[in-house]
């Protein structure tokens, strides 16, 4: 690993492998694993939501890929809702810890005057929402009155669901909060009932600074500007310090608390909306990996499975996994595995063995494995 000066400025010089081993040890997926839920949510800073289950809930996926089978989905629930060490925002979860980086966007939010004047229009609504939840909450939002003045208008899915624009709108301000959910269905409450009283906020400037370094902390190594990501910004800023990846154009910041670290790899089986393969763009840069989700593809489309789960061994993506767990059965099935190098004995046996911790998991019996 080595370092030049341009104008006056240290990039540090990396290979692809050590930017891989930079990006793999950041999202906790070298070994040896992480031992605690907390301290990988910390690290990840969210672990994001999604009611696609074809294998397991992603934010389970995502968890079980770090801590393996002693993590288990009533750990989430219990930080989620009754230790609230963790909270649900728009789809993610996120430490405790983080919400005073949120609050001063939530105080001055909308920002734009479309939100505005709807929220000015339904006041009333508004208010009768906060009532209902500081009298019965938590409530799922099929028991709260539509009481709108004015409909939400939308050329989308949202138009006219009044209830569900309203919460997802006081989320935004801070004044409602999820408290936990029954089943895939949300449940809405005041905020000071969820949040915990006393959190101090950070300025607007200050935390968006300092949601940079996080998420650059959890991701290694990123472009200044890369994918948009629901609920935060595209991009690290000015976090950390630049660097150039041989052979990849342009210029990159690293977290420079991960450079010169020691690397040791484990294979891991991934979820599609794993943080290390969302962007897909820094994924085909730094990896040499393809990668569709391909759920949304007719299925005589699909080159890969409809819920693929990308393949870790070492510091390269090395395949995916087509599966599907039918928990009427009581099966994981394998349908195939895809090798996007030529599998060793050795490397087959890794992947298999990770396969059958996670049917293990899943306690369903693994099918479609030697």
């Amino acid at each position: 690993m080595r370092a030049a000066k341009l104008g006056g400025v240290v990039v540090h010089q990396l290979d692809r492998a050590q930017a891989r081993r930079i990006a793999v040890r950041a999202q906790l997926l070298a070994a040896p694993r992480p031992t605690d839920l907390l301290a990988v949510v910390r690290q990840l800073t969210l672990v994001q939501i999604d009611p696609t289950a074809a294998v397991a809930p992603s934010a389970d996926l995502v968890c079980w890929s770090r801590l393996g089978s002693a993590y288990e989905p009533a750990h989430l629930q219990q930080a989620l809702e009754r230790d609230r060490t963790l909270f649900e925002h728009q789809a993610m979860v996120r430490p405790m810890d983080d919400l005073g980086l949120y609050l001063a966007a939530m105080a001055a939010w909308p920002t734009h005057e479309r939100p505005r004047a709807w929220l000015r229009s339904n006041d009333s609504f508004r208010r009768d929402v906060l009532d209902l939840l500081a009298r019965s909450g938590p409530l799922l939002s099929r028991d709260i009155p539509d009481t709108c003045v004015v409909p939400w208008p939308s050329s989308g899915w949202t138009n006219n669901r009044n209830v569900t624009q309203m919460l997802e709108f006081l989320v935004l301000r801070g004044e409602v909060a999820v408290a936990g959910r029954r089943g895939r269905q949300r449940l809405w409450d005041v905020a000071e009932r969820v949040y915990p009283a006393g959190t101090p906020v950070v300025g607007l400037e200050e935390a968006h600074r300092l949601r940079n370094e996080r998420r650059l902390r959890a991701l290694g190594i990123a472009r200044e500007r890369a994918m948009v990501v629901p609920g935060e910004p595209a991009d690290v800023g000015a976090a950390g310090e630049p660097a150039v990846v041989e052979g990849v154009p342009g210029v990159w910041r690293v977290d420079p608390a991960a450079l010169g670290q020691p690397f040791a790899g484990r294979t891991a089986v991934l979820s599609p909306f794993d943080r290390l393969v969302h962007d897909r763009v820094r994924l085909a840069e730094l990896f040499e990996y393809e990668y569709v989700l391909e759920m949304y593809k007719p299925k005589a489309s699909r080159q890969w499975g409809y819920f693929a789960l990308p393949i870790l061994h070492g510091d390269r993506l090395v395949g995916k996994v087509d599966a599907t767990a039918d928990r009427r059965r009581g099966t994981f099935t394998v349908h195939a595995v895809h090798e996007d190098v030529p599998f060793t004995a050795e490397l087959t046996r890794a992947v298999h063995d990770e396969l059958r911790d996670l049917a293990s998991w899943l306690k369903l019996t693994a099918e479609g494995l030697r």
